[in-house]
């Protein structure tokens, strides 16, 4: 089978483990961050369809990947995130906006 997908890293040696032979490559900076955004929306839509705790900690696991490629501090995104609660709430009391 074909993929050209990003993969978690013991992957290919799970594949020789099971008698295949994985043909992978390392991506460069461009290829990994476009590969960890299809991951991302790949990850997101397995949720969507599932809604299971697996595919929810795959969706922690990409967004982990992206904060350490960005170098994002996560105490800066924790700071970030209360700012936008304190100002714009949170999503806990089920609002739906219709129109504006």
């Amino acid at each position: 089978m074909i993929y050209h997908k990003l993969v978690r890293d013991k992957i290919p040696e799970h594949i020789l483990k099971n008698g295949r032979t994985p043909i992978i490559h390392i991506a460069d900076e461009e290829e990994y961050w476009k590969k960890l955004k299809e991951k991302l929306n790949e990850e997101v839509a397995e949720f969507q369809q599932d809604e299971n705790i697996e595919e929810l900690a795959d969706v922690l696991e990409v967004i982990g990947a992206i904060i350490q490629y960005k170098n994002f501090s996560p105490t800066e995104i924790s700071g970030v995130k209360k700012k936008k609660a304190e100002d714009r709430g949170r999503f806990t009391k089920r609002i739906i906006l219709d129109e504006s």
